[in-house]
């Protein structure tokens, strides 16, 4: 499902006869979601173009060309387009925000949510942050100062529906470009593996290597290790080492073994057996103990594991062949006690949404300074109109001025309620701003084909952008299921 945020996957649970039902609020949203799709791509083209006209200022044009490309136009036409081809059912892939098949699904878990943060803080590993502005500006100045950040987010991908309920990881030496990390899905009530299998939680673990450009949408972002299954056996490495009373069931050839390629266009490989970890059902309670115990006598019992691990470590890593990355490493002062639980938030399509309709108003308060201000003179050049002042011709033309600016004022003011309306959440509101920005595209779109108008900076592309990038955010994923998601009572 769609990684800008997918609905919930109370969908599931619908009966079939509802999901048939025809609705015009789905209709709309599919229409709007394609239509800002096309519109970004022309964008991105009359950008390209437009960085032909200003030397050397044209690298400029070009960097936003890129950032139109790879964040806006190819996410968009991936998402189209697997909406169609892409089976929509669950086999052994996570999917991303773009609708691409993303990592393997290669861990399954029994026990409760508790148990799973309890299991994987003793075994070293630190709870991911959620993505917010905050938090992925920090990731992009740790990566390039090279600085620690041990709860560096993770990207979402998509399973049952829905994002990750949680992700954690291992910072590797300090460099937050290399890091273990694994998201967990709780898994649908009734659910059942293929085979029939019974498990609470599926997991997908890769290990990040470097950073570098997605080979499918050329943004950047992180590059994972090709063997999955050496993450996958250091997770389970992990939990064991620290929890003598989990238990693991390994079920082999759980899918055929198989070279593919991510949703980033990074080669995995693995070879289709499936871990099911037993986490100990007490150890959520323990770990509600030691955190009674203190901070001091928490780091002493986290010590003592590591300094128990450590000849294993060693013997682990002798056997294995040097040329490969070793499946375990210790995770001795890696542990961090979980105090945050997430909380679903506003998406940032809608606040990105909002805060463009707030600019798309400011451009037209600029475009009604600016026709108060040359008024006289484009009747003058334009239309050889120019009645001397205080005629009644002049009057009359004064007084359509005055109008033209009230009336232009009033509806800039309804724009601004508008985009006051969809951040706090109103379908409505959000449908009928991107009705109004489908219909400026259109107007400005037949202007440009068949009236042979011009769309640069200097005439009309900045408020055209702002209206194809409200559109782009208010069709997407994550702000269709925030306005359409159901209201407390």
């Amino acid at each position: 499902m769609s990684g800008e945020g997918s609905e919930a996957s109370g969908a599931m649970a619908r009966p079939a006869s509802s999901a048939r039902r025809f609705s015009v609020n789905a209709l709309l949203d599919g229409f709007f979601f394609v239509y800002a799709g096309v519109a970004a791509v022309w964008l991105a083209w009359l950008v390209f173009t437009e960085s032909f006209a200003f030397g050397w200022w044209g690298i400029a044009f070009f960097i936003a060309f890129w950032l139109l490309l790879a964040y806006l136009v190819l996410p968009r036409l991936h998402r189209i387009l697997t909406a169609i081809y892409v089976p929509d059912y669950f086999m052994g892939r996570t999917r991303t925000s773009d609708g691409l098949l993303g990592d393997p699904v290669n861990l399954a878990l029994d026990g409760d949510e508790q148990a799973v943060h309890a299991s994987m803080s003793k075994a070293g590993w630190t709870r991911a942050d959620d993505i917010t502005l905050a938090t992925s500006w920090r990731i992009i100045t740790s990566t390039v100062t090279r600085r620690s950040y041990d709860e560096a987010p993770v990207s979402p991908l998509f399973l049952f529906g829905r994002q990750q309920d949680f992700a954690y990881q291992q910072e590797v030496e300090g460099n937050p470009a290399r890091r273990h990390h694994v998201r967990f899905w709780r898994t649908p009530d009734g659910w059942l593996l293929p085979g029939g299998r019974r498990v609470d939680w599926l997991a997908a673990g890769t290990f990040d290597r470097a950073v570098g450009f997605s080979l499918f949408t050329l943004q950047i972002t992180h590059k994972i290790d090709a063997d999955t299954d050496v993450e996958r056996d250091h997770i389970v490495a992990t939990v064991l080492a620290a929890d003598p009373e989990a238990r693991v069931e390994v079920l082999r050839d759980f899918s055929t073994g198989y070279h593919s390629r991510n949703g980033g266009g990074d080669s995995i490989r693995t070879d289709g057996d499936l871990p099911v970890l037993e986490l100990d059902p007490t150890a959520g309670a323990a770990a509600n103990v030691t955190a009674g115990m203190g901070a001091d006598a928490a780091a002493s019992r986290s010590a003592d594991a590591a300094v128990s691990q450590s000849s294993t470590t060693e013997r682990h890593h002798r056997e294995r062949d040097p040329r490969k990355r070793a499946a375990f490493e210790s995770p001795a002062a890696l542990a961090r006690p979980v105090e945050v639980e997430p909380t679903m938030a506003r998406p940032t399509a809608i606040t990105l949404g909002s805060v463009l309709v707030v600019l798309r108003a400011l451009a037209g308060v600029v475009w009604l300074i600016t026709l108060a201000v040359t008024w006289r003179p484009v009747l003058r050049d334009e239309f050889g109109f120019d009645p001397a002042p205080g005629t009644e011709d002049d009057q009359g033309l004064t007084a359509l001025l005055i109008a033209i600016l009230v009336v232009g004022a009033l509806g800039l003011l309804v724009v601004l309620l508008f985009g006051l309306a969809v951040y706090r959440g109103s379908n409505v509101a959000r449908l009928l701003v991107m009705a109004f920005a489908s219909s400026s595209i259109t107007i400005a779109a037949i202007d440009y084909f068949a009236g042979d108008e011009e769309i640069t900076v200097r005439t009309t592309l900045l408020t055209l952008a702002l209206d194809i990038l409200v559109l782009l955010a208010l069709s997407s994923r994550a702000a269709r299921a925030y306005a359409r998601r159901p209201r407390a009572r």
